[in-house]
C-alpha cells in the first residue's frame, strides 16, 4: 500500500480533485454512510436552512471531504515546497506571528475543516513545533504520513500523558503546537459543552494547557479557494476566555469560536465524522429513538 499512495500522490493536483468530486457525487447518489452522517450533522447544526439548502450543502460537504482526503495525500508524497506553492494568500499572518512571541508559548486551534496538511510547510517556517500524533493502524499509511513529518521541523509525540508532558514544557519554554479539539475524547479528557446546539462531549486537553501556562491561543485554517486554484490561509484571533481557569466557560467559548471560524467555509468542514454519538444525558445524534 506504500508504494500505491506514493504512486497515487504523483498524479497532478486537478486530477486528484476531479477524482475526489467524482467519488463525492457517488457517496451522494448511493446513499452512503459517509452520506447519512453527514446528513444529520447538517441538520443539526443548521436548522435554519431549507431542505434545498440543506441538499446542496451535503452534497457539497461530501465532494469537500473526498478532496480533503485526497490532498493530504498529495501533500504528504510531495516535498513542503509544493505545499507551499498551493498557497496562494494569507489572511492576518500578523496574528500568527505576534502570538510567537509570548513567552509562555502558542496554541494554535485546528479544526477538522478545510485541508489542514497544506498549512504545515508554511508554520513551519516560522516555529519548530511539538504535535500530539497518534499512529494510524495501517502500518504502511503511518510510515508515509511520517515520512512527510520527517521534512519538516516538527517533533511528533505520543497522545498520552508522556507527550502531554512534552507539549506542556515545550509551551512553557515558549514553543508552539497545535491540536484538532473536534474529536470525541476518552470519558477523563471532556466535558458536555454546546457545539452547534448540540450538548456535545468535548475535548478539555487545550483549555486545560491554555489556563495553566497563559499562552496565546490562534485559530489557524486551510481553505481551498472555490476555483480549486489553491488555498488560503486564515489566522484568527480567539477570545481570551479559552484562558480561563474556568473549564466550562474556557471549552465553551473554545466550541463556539471554532464555529465561528467553520462557518466561513461550512462545505469544508468533516461533516461525516460522527461528532454528536456522545450526547449529554447518554443520546446518540445517529441512533435512532426508540
Amino acid at each position: 500500500m506504500y508504494n500505491l499512495l506514493k504512486n497515487f500522490s504523483r498524479l497532478p493536483m486537478p486530477m486528484l480533485q476531479t477524482l475526489a468530486r467524482g467519488a463525492g457525487s457517488i457517496l451522494f447518489t448511493t446513499h452512503s454512510s459517509a452520506r447519512r452522517t453527514t446528513e444529520l450533522n447538517i441538520n443539526a447544526a443548521y436548522p435554519e436552512l431549507d431542505n434545498q439548502q440543506k441538499i446542496q450543502l451535503v452534497k457539497a460537504s461530501l465532494k469537500s471531504q473526498c478532496m480533503t482526503y485526497v490532498e493530504s495525500i498529495k501533500v504528504w508524497g510531495s516535498s513542503p515546497e509544493f505545499a507551499l506553492s498551493q498557497i496562494k494568500q494569507v489572511y492576518n499572518a500578523e496574528i500568527f506571528l505576534e502570538a510567537l512571541k509570548n513567552p509562555n508559548g502558542t496554541l494554535g486551534v485546528v479544526p477538522h475543516f478545510g485541508t489542514w496538511e497544506i498549512m504545515n510547510a508554511w508554520v513551519n517556517q516560522h516555529t519548530s513545533p511539538v504535535i500530539l500524533y497518534k499512529p494510524s493502524r495501517n502500518k504502511d499509511l503511518d510510515r508515509f504520513m511520517l515520512k512527510s513529518r520527517e521534512q519538516l521541523k516538527a517533533t511528533l509525540v505520543p497522545t498520552d500523558d508522556t507527550g502531554v508532558r512534552a507539549l506542556f514544557k515545550h509551551l512553557k519554554q515558549g514553543g508552539f503546537s497545535a491540536i484538532l479539539p473536534d474529536h470525541i475524547p476518552k470519558d477523563s479528557g471532556g466535558i458536555y459543552s454546546d457545539f452547534y446546539g448540540q450538548k456535545a462531549f468535548s475535548s478539555t486537553l487545550l483549555s486545560k494547557l491554555a489556563a495553566k501556562t497563559q499562552c496565546s491561543v490562534v485559530g489557524l485554517t486551510c481553505i481551498r479557494r472555490p476555483d480549486y486554484s489553491g488555498f488560503d490561509l486564515h489566522f484568527t484571533e480567539l477570545s481570551k476566555e479559552i484562558n480561563s481557569k474556568d473549564l466550562q466557560l474556557s471549552v465553551d467559548t473554545l466550541n463556539k469560536e471554532m464555529e465561528r471560524m467553520i462557518n466561513i467555509a461550512p462545505e469544508q468542514y468533516l461533516w461525516a465524522y460522527k461528532r454528536f454519538r456522545k450526547l449529554e444525558g447518554g443520546k446518540n445524534l445517529y441512533k435512532p429513538k426508540s
